[in-house]
């Protein structure tokens, strides 16, 4: 039997997740690429650093500092272009992390800062796809949705999670539940959320600035684990990666 933390973990996210999205569902003329995310395993990517000259996002967060991620267009087309276009819309500017669970993850990018609102670049929800290359490790980021990747808007995640020990890595395998030695080995050594792979679209990974993702992580938080105080983000914005260090694990801060 599933470790019972995890379980209830796993069927909280999806309460929480699933009361993201209740907003416009209005077209707007602009498609979507055609770009789909892969179908077969080829090995886990989230760990893949940046090239020089390649397109990042940076996330200054007020009293933090900068979360540099890395993307991922080829493993999620339509999820990197919806968080750029966004980005560049200047559309995360001054919104907050409206929902922060320890040992979970924290989530924002709603501009009404409820869990209920906002949309994606092309107007109402979009299909952002799962790719079998990228997982929930600490530092993945992926788009919150009402049920399916089919309804994935402007709402984003990071997660924090926690490490996988043996006995629940066999628990999970007692039931059924695969996962590859790539991924298993990560969530034992660097944590994560295993129990939210194959639902929700990841599309970037956090690799500078995990630190300070989880050190908000433990901010004071109300019923609905909205924080107290304000966590905000100050800017986002689209940069070039200019070859500086890249820190995936908490190990390397």
């Amino acid at each position: 039997m599933i470790n019972i933390k995890k379980a209830a973990a796993a069927v909280f996210c999806c309460a929480i997740f699933a009361a993201s999205f209740s907003g416009c569902d209005e077209k707007s003329s602009k498609k979507p690429t055609n770009a789909e995310p892969p179908t077969e395993y080829t090995g886990i990517v989230n760990y893949t650093p940046p090239e020089e000259g390649e397109d990042i996002l940076v996330l200054t967060l007020k009293d933090y500092g900068d979360i540099k991620i890395k993307l991922f267009p080829e493993e999620a087309p339509k999820g990197v272009e919806n968080i750029l276009g966004l980005t560049e819309k200047k559309y995360y500017d001054g919104l907050i992390f409206h929902r922060i669970i320890s040992d979970f993850m924290i989530q924002g990018g709603d501009p009404e800062g409820s869990g209920r609102g906002g949309e994606s670049i092309w107007g109402g929800k979009f299909d952002g796809g799962i790719s079998p290359n990228l997982i929930h490790a600490a530092g993945a980021v992926a788009y919150a949705n009402s049920g399916s990747p089919t309804t994935n808007g402007s709402q984003f995640y990071i997660v924090t999670g926690t490490k996988l020990s043996d006995q629940e890595a066999d628990q999970y395998k007692a039931s059924g539940i695969k996962i590859s030695d790539d991924a298993l080995k990560i969530y034992k050594e660097d944590g994560g959320a295993v129990y939210l792979d194959g639902r929700y679209t990841v599309f970037g990974q956090v690799f500078d600035g995990l630190d300070k993702v989880f050190e908000v992580q433990k901010v004071e938080t109300d019923a609905n684990d909205k924080p107290l105080k304000d966590v905000v983000i100050e800017s986002m914005r689209v940069e070039k990666y200019d070859g500086s260090d890249v820190k995936f694990h908490l190990s390397d801060y």
